[in-house]
């Protein structure tokens, strides 16, 4: 018969794990700012439009933000004391070489390392991509990937003249 400590660790898996760091960090509400970004309603967002009310009669001052989701457009809005913290993003963007263009993206970084992960857009930017490509043949296309919370996305795409 097993002890109760042993059955206690029976269904721990640690064949995985993470080194700790964080998609987010704290921050103030009363120190964001217009263009900054912030997590409302668990998605990243870029904050379009922020408005602190007066110290009230019963507690804090209060901050309205408006943000749009910058992976889908979709308005957010939120109202938190001035003295509370939010998380913020930790929002990256990265230039790659653009090899090749199918229903994924065949990138190179700086460093010479492919990847074919990047789901290539659809609607404007997906066909500007393919047409920059056919177009400009002899000279370089570049695809900026933005990257927030796990997700990432192709954000701009230019040639080496731009």
């Amino acid at each position: 018969m097993q002890s109760k400590s042993n059955r206690r660790y029976e269904h721990d898996d640690f064949a995985s794990g993470d080194a700790g760091a964080s998609l987010t960090f704290p921050r103030q509400c009363s120190s964001l700012r217009k263009g900054g970004h912030v997590v409302i309603k668990d998605r990243p967002c870029k904050i379009v439009d922020i408005h602190s009310s007066k110290v009230g009669k019963h507690g804090h001052a209060k901050v309205m933000i408006t943000g749009l989701d910058i992976f889908t457009d979709r308005k957010f809005q939120t109202m938190q004391p001035s003295s509370h913290n939010m998380d913020v993003p930790i929002v990256t963007r990265t230039d790659y070489l653009l090899v090749d263009a199918g229903t994924f993206l065949s990138l190179m970084d700086e460093k010479g390392h492919l990847r074919g992960d990047i789901r290539c857009p659809d609607g404007d930017l997906g066909d500007a991509i393919r047409s920059k490509l056919q177009a400009n043949a002899d000279e370089t296309v570049a695809v900026t990937i933005l990257d927030a919370m796990g997700e990432e996305m192709v954000f701009e795409v230019k040639t080496g003249r731009e």
